[in-house]
């Protein structure tokens, strides 16, 4: 689990390329701080098992299904990349529940400066666009954001210079791809309306397990219990 908040943006070493998968190497420093193998860290958003460390970095495998859902393929030596630490238990929660698996990937349609902020519009398809809300919470990158907009082709963040600063949006541009984690709420919500379930036995793909039933979470019951 992490938050988003970035701890140090580390570059990348070495990108070893198997079939459909990768071994990373990442150089930095900060983040290796009482961190063990087989401790998690996050890359860009990306929860990553650590299977080695050394003085200057550490690596980790990437498995086919973090590199066909995230940005990671894209990556290579020089990238420059955000880093988080798993929360620890007596940790400050400064950023919103992050759990490092990403859904998906969006791409920055626009970067505007608006006094001391940066406006980064970031386009994304609509699996993605369901989840996000205005003034809900986005990671982008492994980055908690607040949403300042949301509209049918994607959603607007806007960024404080210290940031900006101290993450790898400095390094993005217009074109660039980012993963983008929802927050987590949403999804557990939309799966106990029943939206969403996995085919019943027998049934077509796409057809909620449930489907037919009337769902017991009402309007009320939401209400009677804090939502």
């Amino acid at each position: 689990m992490f938050t988003g908040i970035i701890e140090e943006v580390g570059e990348i070493r070495q990108m070893r390329h198997g079939r459909d998968s990768y071994v990373i190497s990442v150089g930095c420093r900060k983040v290796l701080e009482g961190t063990r193998v087989g401790d998690s860290i996050a890359v860009n958003g990306v929860c990553l098992t650590v299977t080695s460390l050394d003085g200057g970095g550490f690596t980790a495998d990437v498995m086919p299904e973090s590199v066909h859902r995230t940005s990671l393929e894209e990556l290579s030596a020089k990238s420059r990349v955000n880093l988080e630490r798993a929360m620890p238990a007596d940790g400050r929660f400064g950023g919103h529940i992050v759990s490092g698996h990403v859904d998906g990937v969006g791409q920055v349609a626009d970067i505007r400066q608006d006094d001391n902020a940066v406006w980064y519009t970031v386009a994304a398809p609509d699996n993605l666009l369901r989840y996000v809300v205005e003034k809900g919470s986005v990671a982008l990158d492994g980055i908690s954001l607040t949403v300042a907009a949301v509209d049918a082709a994607g959603f607007r963040v806007s960024v404080i210079p210290h940031t900006r600063q101290e993450t790898a949006l400095a390094w993005r541009r217009v074109g660039s791809r980012v993963n983008v984690e929802c927050d987590i709420l949403a999804k557990y919500v939309e799966k106990l309306l029943g939206y969403g379930a996995p085919a019943a036995a027998g049934g077509q793909a796409g057809t909620p397990a449930n489907a037919g039933r009337e769902s017991r979470i009402t309007e009320e019951f939401l209400r009677m219990h804090g939502f």
